[in-house]
């Protein structure tokens, strides 16, 4: 699908309008890392053109992705604090926010700088007031449940002794906490 005047591996006017167009609808819907623009514009761009070559596809991509940079949309710093902000005030541990980040294309050092921020004993409150474990449960304790408790923790990625500390909190003590880490 290229005229004359374009060489088989440069995209033409029509597709770069098309990358340009993409990237904008994308970037106005959500943040995307460098990374998901990147892989979402080549996606589409397969399925849109016919014949479309590698060389194509990834001129298209790059240019969705320097566009989304141009008009500042871009900005995978931005992406990792906003998700680690909003991971924490989830429940979501430091370790369970850095993988996703890092499974979305984040670079690790601007990952790890983002996740520092996080309180992981704040965000295990979080999960238990969620799940209503710990100091929010309704039912009695026992071995079975504590058990279970704990693994859920284990499972969320936060350390046996946050979970254990929680498990052992009274109900205000836990929402004095929570209280106090709503500031973020």
């Amino acid at each position: 699908m290229h005229d004359d005047t374009t060489p088989p591996d440069t995209p033409s006017p029509r597709m770069l309008s098309w990358a340009r167009n993409s990237a904008i609808y994308r970037l106005g819907r959500s943040m995307h890392t460098e990374k998901q623009l990147y892989d979402a514009v080549a996606r589409k761009a397969r399925e849109k053109f016919e014949d479309i070559t590698d060389a194509q596809v990834k001129a298209l991509a790059d240019s969705a992705v320097t566009f989304g940079y141009d008009i500042n949309a871009l900005d995978d710093r931005a992406y990792a604090e906003t998700s680690s902000r909003s991971g924490m005030r989830s429940g979501k541990s430091r370790r369970a926010v850095s993988q996703k980040l890092s499974q979305k294309g984040v670079a690790k050092d601007t990952a790890a700088e983002a996740v520092a921020a996080i309180d992981d004993f704040y965000a295990a409150l979080v999960l238990a007031r969620k799940r209503a474990f710990g100091p929010f449960r309704k039912v009695a304790l026992d071995d079975k449940r504590k058990a279970k408790e704990l693994s859920a923790f284990a499972r969320a990625g936060f350390g046996f002794d946050i979970g254990k500390t929680i498990l052992s909190m009274p109900i205000e003590d836990a929402e004095e906490a929570l209280d106090a880490g709503r500031l973020f």
